[in-house]
């Protein structure tokens, strides 16, 4: 088992930490979403505490291997320093002899921004010469970074074998926890499905088939699967390669048990997204060829209501209706709602589910606690990986330091 960073000694030890802190920016360039930063300082604080040397290491937009100072990650830092209310050195690289100078100087609880992780090709393709001079600054390897760690890099996958501790940080070990509640989880085990990555999904359904008890389907994803029915969907946006996968799923559901519940009834709209009449409650069998399915209908949220209420375990992903349009949100809230209200053991993965649930102001919280989601994931795809194959690239890179 992979210890986390509270359970081994990094008093006054180089602690190099591989944190998340690729965060999305204005059009000016301000930090728009800082709450992966937020994630990352739990860790960080915790090392301060124990006058640990912190040295921080994160990728930051796409800027392809090369140096592409649009891509820095100064401003990062200083919002990071502005949170710890501390002074933050930033090293404008990741790797060489300055570093190892700006590290040599530090003193216990001190903390070291590294320059963009991605400048360097070698860690886009996990070279094991940039990950062992990352590795030459540092006692103790620190992974925090779940979002990436399906991902191989030099920083998640290459660096462990150059260190004789790793551990796994604070979020990274509350994400393990939340995870292994679904891999086994108390049932009846419902899963619910919306947004529009409809591939994705459907791959995620069928390497669920033997845990789940019950899929409840929204959004694209439901316009796909009432089209695989033969069920007409007006204008609204189905995928048509998955057509096939979709037949195939409803009839290995069937086969096993497993119910898959579509929306009865729907919202419609005459038109599109950008230009469209005004919406109207109508049952899925007749749904007019010149409108588009914005939301799941009242119908359809009270049967969901109702599986929610029977459930041991809840695991909800992706929109029900066109969130983005304030009218069309009533499925998703009603939805986010129920689980934050439930006794059962609740979970949320995905961005959009996580930004309606910070829309809502529904936080992660222990069962039956008040306007709270027993886990919610900031994963991102590595959540479902982890689901779907039971490990991550980076959980077996560091496993196999440990063993």
């Amino acid at each position: 088992m992979i210890p986390a960073i509270n359970e081994i000694d990094i008093v006054e030890k180089r602690v190099f930490i591989r944190v998340d802190l690729d965060v999305p920016l204005t059009p000016e360039g301000e930090i728009a979403d800082d709450s992966k930063i937020h994630r990352a300082l739990r860790t960080v604080r915790y090392a301060i505490g124990q006058k640990a040397k912190v040295i921080l290491g994160s990728h930051f937009g796409r800027p392809g291997g090369k140096l592409d100072r649009k891509y820095s990650l100064e401003a990062v830092g200083t919002r990071i320093s502005e949170m710890l209310n501390c002074r933050i050195y930033f090293t404008e690289n990741s790797v060489g002899n300055a570093v190892k100078k700006v590290v040599s100087d530090m003193l216990p609880g001190e903390v070291i921004l590294l320059e963009n992780l991605d400048f360097h090709k070698q860690e886009l393709s996990a070279g094991p010469e940039y990950a062992k001079a990352l590795s030459e600054t540092a006692d103790i390897y620190v992974n925090d970074a779940i979002s990436v760690s399906n991902q191989n890099r030099a920083s998640i996958t290459a660096i462990p074998e150059f260190f004789d501790k790793v551990s796994i940080g604070l979020d990274f070990k509350r994400e393990l926890e939340g995870l292994s509640k679904l891999q086994n989880p108390e049932r009846p085990f419902i899963i619910i499905l919306g947004g529009s990555r409809v591939s994705h999904k459907i791959g995620f359904m069928e390497s669920m088939m033997d845990r789940v008890h019950t899929f409840l389907i929204g959004g694209v994803l439901a316009n796909t699967f009432l089209n695989a029915k033969g069920l007409g969907t007006g204008q609204s946006e189905v995928d048509q390669t998955c057509l096939y996968r979709a037949k195939k799923l409803i009839s290995s559901a069937a086969s096993r048990n497993i119910e898959l519940i579509l929306p009865d009834d729907v919202i419609v709209a005459e038109g599109n997204l950008r230009n469209h009449g005004s919406s109207y409650i109508i049952s899925r069998e007749s749904i007019p060829g010149d409108s588009q399915i914005m939301d799941v209908g009242p119908g359809t949220i009270k049967e969901f209501k109702a599986q929610i209420e029977g459930a041991g375990t809840v695991l909800w992903s992706g929109p029900l209706g066109v969130f983005e349009k304030p009218e069309f949100t009533k499925g998703s809230s009603e939805i986010a709602g129920a689980l934050s209200s439930s006794s059962s053991f609740t979970a949320a993965m995905g961005d959009h589910t996580v930004g309606i649930l910070d829309t809502l102001g529904i936080e992660e919280g222990s069962s039956g606690s008040k306007e709270s989601i027993d886990y919610i994931s900031a994963g991102g795809r590595a959540s479902f990986e982890y689901l779907e194959n039971g490990t991550l690239s980076a959980i077996t890179a560091l496993e196999k330091r440990i063993q």
